[in-house]
């Protein structure tokens, strides 16, 4: 259920703001998780497991295309996309050459599950970047930045479960969550060391 939890509000944080829509929310970082799901979740066509696994499933493709919509159309006058300059092209190609080479199975659906763990992994760097960029950033838009660090680190400790319970993950998720948590660490330590202590989050010079 925590795992549940942290993405619900990866999902609804940015809607819950006084302002029309935070400011330094990445489109682009948003415009990965809106593909990231899909790809992943192709077996809802060929597989059931349960209704909550298919309403979940659902859920999380359906809200990562709603926040396109809300960011691209309903709250497009709070977005700059002068802020939002990553090239994510670089890492959808390196997603997709990772996948064809190094996957569970050469497969059509598990090859777009092992691009979705890559992609996935490396989602957050526009959001990141754009911050670079600002240098600064809202009290609501840190909260949502370390919710969705707080997700992959769940994530870790329910791999972690699993594997003394006999049901290891491989190592395509393993290396994949490492390198997602490892690139949130230093919006970690400032998030513990300005946030948590009442301050107001900005980069260091």
């Amino acid at each position: 259920m925590s795992t549940v939890y942290t993405t619900f509000l990866h999902y609804v944080t940015p809607l819950s703001t006084s302002s029309p829509w935070p400011l330094g929310i990445s489109f682009k970082t948003q415009l990965l998780y809106a593909i990231v799901f899909p790809a992943r979740y192709l077996d809802l066509f060929t597989d059931f497991i349960s209704v909550y696994n298919t309403v979940m499933k659902i859920f999380f493709i359906g809200s990562s295309l709603y926040i396109l919509y809300l960011m691209k159309i309903k709250f497009k006058a709070t977005y700059d996309p002068a802020l939002d300059t990553f090239r994510i092209e670089y890492l959808l190609g390196a997603s997709v050459l990772l996948a064809l080479v190094i996957n569970e199975k050469f497969t059509f659906l598990e090859v777009c599950w092992a691009f979705s763990i890559y992609l996935e992994a490396v989602a957050i760097l526009p959001q990141l970047f754009m911050l670079s960029r600002t240098g600064e950033a809202e009290m609501i838009t840190t909260h949502y930045l370390f919710t969705l660090g707080s997700y992959r680190a769940l994530y870790l400790l329910n791999w972690i479960y699993r594997y003394y319970i006999g049901q290891p993950m491989g190592p395509i998720s393993w290396v994949s969550g490492m390198v997602q948590t490892a690139l949130y660490s230093d919006f970690f330590w400032i998030y513990y060391n300005k946030v948590l202590k009442g301050k107001k989050f900005e980069l260091p010079v």
